[in-house]
């Protein structure tokens, strides 16, 4: 069928299976759910171009073809073999997708965390048989769990009936920022906080980049064993999943060690920063922000699986 325009787009949000690209259809207007290897695609229905796939028209007549993967190598799971670009489930909780020998999974269910309140004194995770993931359950408990509920709750002033306004009595908990999941480059850092309206325990992720992977270490100076925090000689652009910052950053970054010691970040901050993506949408990410780094024994190492075993960019893959 031929592009009409302007741009006529449904008003709901798109809703796609876990693990489905959002593309925009042939004419460049509307996002739309990626085909996927083995699925009927047209120049109207695009493949997902972020797993290396295309629409093949030699196979099938009449403007349709079929969604292929580039060559790549396969992916061996518990002895079963998986082609390059195939998306699988090897178990209810995980959607993966095999990428040139290398496997990456999302997981299909919330690892959210409860911090009891006193309407559910007693939160605890049941399995039910006709279901994959594990739900919430308030049990009434005794009244020493009650006890220990309120505990996290400050004593309301006798004035103030709203003894459920949970945001008002909550007693704030916060953990420390988990160390950066790349030594290098961009990767992930976590912290569970429950600092929102439900009082609940919730994990919070930020972007953080420790250095860049092609980033100079310079010489120390005579005397000194570290180069803690180098500015980049010019600003530069953050890149993360093909989007590109809206603005540019000359972010402090950790430097090298003489002594065989590492250098990792001691103090930070974070900010919200805007990206943008090719196809034109864009969106904010928590960061993180170095202030100062030090020299230490205690070295992290690169626990990111995924990307350390699988090096090819995915250009144009973003949230």
């Amino acid at each position: 069928e031929p592009c009409t325009f302007p741009c006529q787009c449904p008003s709901q949000p798109l809703q796609c299976p876990a693990g489905t690209s959002h593309v925009l259809d042939g004419c460049g207007c509307c996002k739309v759910c990626a085909r996927q290897l083995g699925e009927l695609c047209s120049l109207h229905r695009p493949c997902d171009h972020h797993k290396g796939l295309y629409c093949d028209f030699s196979k099938i007549h009449r403007g349709s073809g079929i969604c292929l993967a580039h060559e790549g190598a396969t992916c061996d799971l518990l002895g079963r073999i998986y082609l390059n670009g195939e998306s699988f489930q090897p178990t209810c909780k995980l959607q993966c997708i095999c990428m040139d020998g290398a496997i990456g999974c999302i997981p299909l269910c919330s690892d959210d965390l409860r911090l009891p309140s006193p309407e559910c004194p007693s939160p605890r995770r049941v399995k039910f048989h006709n279901k994959c993931c594990e739900e919430w359950v308030c049990e009434e408990g005794s009244e020493n769990d009650f006890g220990t509920a309120m505990a996290v709750f400050r004593e309301a002033p006798a004035q103030k009936p709203e003894l459920n306004d949970l945001q008002e009595n909550c007693l704030v908990q916060t953990t420390a920022w988990s160390a950066c999941s790349r030594s290098c480059g961009m990767g992930i850092s976590t912290r569970v906080t429950n600092d929102n309206p439900q009082c609940r325990l919730e994990k919070e992720t930020r972007l953080c980049m420790v250095r860049p992977c092609d980033f100079p270490m310079e010489k120390t100076k005579k005397g000194k064993k570290c180069v803690r925090t180098p500015r980049p000689r010019q600003s530069l652009h953050f890149e993360f999943s093909g989007c590109t910052s809206t603005r540019s950053y000359r972010p402090r970054f950790c430097g090298s060690c003489s002594d065989g010691r590492c250098c990792t970040p001691e103090l930070t901050g974070t900010a919200d920063v805007e990206f943008r993506c090719p196809e034109g949408d864009s969106f904010r990410r928590k960061m993180m922000f170095i202030k100062m780094c030090s020299c230490h024994y205690d070295c992290p190492r690169d626990n990111d699986i995924f990307l350390a075993t699988y090096h090819r960019r995915m250009i144009g893959d973003h949230v």
